[in-house]
């Protein structure tokens, strides 16, 4: 499981990077080196970034314990 905890902080991470880019620049780097959003690798990625969103929701409980 530490091994899908740390994919995931990683593709967060990353997804996280991407949208300070567009918010501070208006540069979407995954579009830049995937293609636009209608590319079917751009949307993997996006996917893959909300997966690991969802999973790390699991987070909070490992997070919570005293």
């Amino acid at each position: 499981m530490k091994g899908w905890n740390i994919a995931s902080l990683i593709v967060l991470i990353i997804g996280g990077l991407n949208w300070l880019l567009v918010g501070l620049f208006e540069w979407n780097l995954v579009e830049e080196i995937f293609g636009d959003a209608d590319a079917v690798v751009t949307k993997i990625i996006y996917i893959l970034v909300g997966l690991s969103a969802l999973y790390a929701l699991t987070f909070f409980s490992k997070v919570s314990e005293d």
